[in-house]
């Protein structure tokens, strides 16, 4: 009796042998847009951490100026009181009240009222019209407040600077996210052209985001 032979049927949900390369491909691609959107994940929140603590540091610097400003305003508050006895007791003739106010200007003023003084303002018109006027007049804590100031431009400026990058490491994860996207349809199309297409697609953005990613600062 003869024996019948069965054909068998191709597996349907196999896929072509051809079709290894592009998922081999794929893979590659995915496997590494996928470390590198975790890595820009990373940068991302490493520089979200150093812009709060420059903001932090530069509210610091603000309220360190504030406070020095404070002390310069009260130090000229006292030179102006001490100051204005003088020009009154000066200008009524008492010498002896004149002469207590002056042994009362505080270090900061005496040199600019000196100064004032052999400016020789009663008789030259183009003399300062007073020592706080002058150059010479520092307050303590004016010098102070402003280098406060300057440091917190400064911190803020920075702060601003990596909020940026933070911001562009963002904008990559979603560059990247892309990538992944197209990688994974890559294998969806019956068309092998299609996929390669999809795939070489994918392949150009992840070069793109490569080369921004070289490019950016970094914190490790």
């Amino acid at each position: 009796m003869p024996e019948e032979t069965v054909e068998t049927e191709p597996d349907q949900g196999r896929r072509p042998g051809r079709r290894w390369p592009l998922e081999t491909v794929a893979v590659v691609l995915l496997a590494v847009t996928a470390v590198l959107t975790a890595w820009s994940g990373f940068e991302s929140s490493k520089w979200s951490g150093e812009m709060s603590i420059a903001f932090s540091r530069a509210s610091t610097q603000r309220i360190e100026a504030a406070r020095e400003a404070t002390t310069a305003e009260a130090a000229r508050a006292v030179d102006l009181q001490v100051f204005g006895i003088w020009l009154q007791a000066t200008a009524d003739g008492d010498g002896t009240l004149a002469q207590f106010a002056r042994e009362r200007f505080t270090d900061h003023f005496t040199p600019a009222f000196d100064e004032w003084l052999a400016a020789r303002p009663l008789q030259d018109p183009g003399a300062p019209r007073s020592p706080f006027m002058l150059d010479s007049y520092v307050p303590p804590g004016e010098v102070e407040a402003q280098e406060a100031d300057d440091r917190a431009d400064r911190y803020f400026a920075d702060a601003l600077a990596e909020n940026r990058r933070g911001d562009n490491y963002t904008l990559l994860t979603v560059l990247f996210a892309l990538v992944l996207f197209f990688g994974a349809l890559a294998g969806k199309f019956d068309s092998e052209r299609r996929s390669w297409a999809v795939l070489a697609g994918a392949g150009v953005l992840l070069l793109v985001g490569i080369g921004f990613l070289a490019a950016f600062p970094k914190i490790v």
